[in-house]
């Protein structure tokens, strides 16, 4: 249970930064050359697209888990 909840948090947690980290560039750094903001864009968008696919896969519904197989073990 612990583990899900700070999954969710850290997901929020780069989805949030991502959108901020975005804003500084688009709006903040002006002077910059082209190359970089650029990069750093696609950097923002990249931690974007990273929690969204998380997010996805923590809405998904956990697979049951397999039954162990075993060996069979021969009688002597």
């Amino acid at each position: 249970m612990w583990r899900r909840g700070l999954n969710w948090g850290a997901t929020t947690l780069v989805g949030v930064f991502g959108v901020l980290w975005i804003g500084v560039v688009v709006f903040a750094v002006t002077d910059g050359p082209i190359w970089g903001r650029l990069g750093q864009g696609a950097f923002g968008v990249f931690l974007v697209g990273w929690s969204l696919r998380k997010v996805t896969l923590l809405l998904r519904p956990a697979r049951p888990k397999p039954a162990a197989r075993h060996r069979r073990v021969k009688k002597a």
